[in-house]
């Protein structure tokens, strides 16, 4: 019974300890993880940025300090190279809403009731674009000035606040509205790491022969666009919109799909 939930237990490990680091660092006074999801410093000399903000402090006409700027291609080669849009689903705390809101939506039948989805997946496209716009033409970082992300976890350091608000909001939203609606359909953010996430070298693999078509992994994932390839042919899941969340993996009785390591060779062939 674990092995069904093995990355699902490793992720909010992986969320609820980062979130814990950042407020040993404000009460306590530890320094193994310092400051927020926009900036932070690792082990005193590390630093770690977040190359969405750095990109609107670009437009707003902001000058980027040398360690900024090594944190942001820190972040970039990582996420680039291994992680994929990783970030969605084993840091950002809002994941977690969205995945209870989710949950609710299966368990209730309210996928069932809403056939088809009022807004389209590439509206966060839009709004990525249009926070450099605004960025720009107001000299502020846009997005990080509303940004829920960034509410939920100043809330978690230094004290709720807007930070309920904003959970309600987006639990409600997804659960009412739009299913998976803040991650899967808004958030500039997830937009972003989705383009850094399409050269990933770590994809999930779905192998054809071993699938029945059950469906459950369309089911449970929050990106199943993704999955086009189910029942149809032997196929790598190349999008950068996919989470790496691993729940289609866990929840596949068939083995049919798994982590693996993209053949660019092959891919090219």
């Amino acid at each position: 019974m674990i092995r069904k939930y093995k990355y699902l237990i490793l992720r909010r490990f992986t969320q609820i300890g980062i979130m814990f680091l950042y407020m040993s660092a404000n009460i306590w006074g530890l320094t193994i993880l310092q400051g927020n999801l926009s900036s932070s410093l690792f082990l005193e000399f590390i630093p770690l940025s977040d190359p969405y903000a750095a990109l609107q402090m670009l437009a707003a006409g902001t000058l980027l300090s040398v360690d900024l700027l090594i944190g942001v291609f820190i972040i970039v080669v990582f996420y680039g190279l291994f992680g994929g849009r990783a970030f969605c689903s084993w840091v950002c705390p809002i994941n977690i809403v969205s995945d209870l809101s989710n949950y609710i939506r299966r368990k209730f039948g309210f996928n069932k009731i809403q056939k088809k989805q009022p807004a389209s997946r590439n509206l966060r496209y839009y709004i990525l674009g249009l926070s450099f716009v605004i960025s720009f033409a107001l000299g502020v970082t846009a997005f990080e000035a509303v940004s829920p992300i960034s509410m939920v976890h100043r809330g978690l350091v230094f004290g709720m606040g807007f930070g309920w608000s904003a959970i309600l909001i987006i639990f409600l939203f997804d659960l009412f509205v739009l299913k998976n609606g803040w991650c899967g359909h808004i958030c500039p953010l997830g937009g972003f790491y989705s383009l850094i996430a399409r050269f990933s070298l770590i994809k999930v693999d779905h192998n054809v022969d071993n699938c029945t078509a059950c469906m459950k992994c369309k089911e449970v994932c929050p990106e199943n666009q993704v999955l086009f390839m189910v029942t149809k042919e032997s196929k790598l899941v190349l999008s950068g919109e996919c989470t790496a969340c691993a729940r289609c993996i866990e929840v596949c009785d068939d083995d049919a799909l798994n982590f693996s390591i993209r053949n660019l060779k092959g891919e090219r062939k």
